[in-house]
């Protein structure tokens, strides 16, 4: 986790954030990270206007920005007396736009904010922002769920070491996962999991129209399955994690985003590090149709990463 130098902690006080900033506040310690407080207020309706009698919409947003900006003060030097190097900004307009305005102009590495749902069977945990952010945001988004412990007691990681569609940008997603998710393990004191679905190409095929028995096709799980986990194993070995500290899970699903999801709850996991890109072809734990499913169910904190040369769709032309 050394690699984060400039962290950007969004507080929404709307929603709790304590966890939030203590993680942030913890991080950029460790780090000795520049740490800014950065905070979004709504732009006023364009019809308020006519709800509003008694003072203008502008003097009201301005208003609403200072009681902001005092909040946000008085946080600002709490954190002063940890030793921490940190700024604050207040700013008013779409909240993920600005955040990631933000981010380009001053090359934060991370952001890190709460989520802004509860969770749990009936509501998702993660609101538009945060979803917003962990599409288009070009750094690691971190996003916090208020409950919980301090710290972390089981982290997992998810890889993708699929090569039957060769892609160096999404293939430099696997060895940042994992480190990313190993330090924090190893900061938190977890248990680390790192988890690989995989299912057999065609295999409906194979049985329907291909005419493969019984035996047949459970030869052919068993292949694919020793396939991917010497590509697993080779992974981990890659970034220096050896099989008897991580608990490995190569999962064969018929569909993807339920498997994962199970796991995540059988396995009581605490925070979820995932690659998040567009993607077409073979679904992996990627921002789509797997990973959009998985975060619209998880319930607990999730960070999510880009790989190397991802470029925002957001761009300061648009500012």
């Amino acid at each position: 986790m050394k690699r984060f130098k400039n962290i950007l902690l969004v507080c929404n006080f709307d929603v709790k954030h304590n966890r939030a900033v203590d993680r942030a506040v913890s991080l950029a310690k460790q780090n000795e990270a520049h740490l800014t407080v950065f905070s979004v207020v709504k732009e006023l309706p364009a019809n308020v206007g006519m709800a509003i009698t008694i003072m203008p919409p502008q003097e009201l947003l301005a208003l609403a920005i200072n009681d902001r900006q005092e909040r946000i003060d008085a946080m600002v030097e709490d954190i002063k007396q940890q030793g921490i190097n940190v700024s604050a900004f207040v700013v008013s307009g779409t909240p993920f736009l600005e955040v990631i305005y933000q981010v380009l102009r001053n090359k934060h590495d991370l952001v890190i904010l709460a989520a802004e749902g509860k969770g749990g069977l009936k509501e998702r945990l993660f609101g538009s922002t945060s979803m917003h952010l962990m599409r288009k945001c070009p750094c690691p988004v971190w996003v916090i769920k208020p409950k919980g412990h301090e710290k972390y007691k089981r982290i997992m990681a998810a890889v993708d070491t699929t090569v039957d569609f060769p892609d160096p940008e999404h293939e430099s997603l696997n060895p940042l996962i994992l480190q990313l998710g190993s330090s924090l393990a190893k900061m938190d004191n977890s248990l680390f999991h790192v988890v690989q679905v995989w299912s057999v190409f065609a295999e409906g095929y194979m049985e329907g129209r291909g005419g493969l028995d019984n035996g047949g096709i459970s030869r052919a799980r068993k292949q694919v399955k020793q396939q991917y986990e010497i590509w697993l194993d080779r992974l981990l070995a890659s970034v220096g994690l050896k099989k008897r500290n991580t608990r490995v899970h190569p999962r064969k699903y018929e569909d993807a985003p339920r498997a994962s999801v199970k796991l995540v709850k059988n396995e009581k996991i605490n925070l979820l590090v995932i690659g998040t890109v567009c993607r077409t072809g073979l679904a992996g734990f990627f921002i789509g149709n797997t990973a959009e499913k998985v975060l619209s169910e998880v319930n607990c904190s999730v960070l999510t990463v880009k790989p190397e040369g991802f470029v925002s769709p957001v761009t300061l032309e648009k500012a």
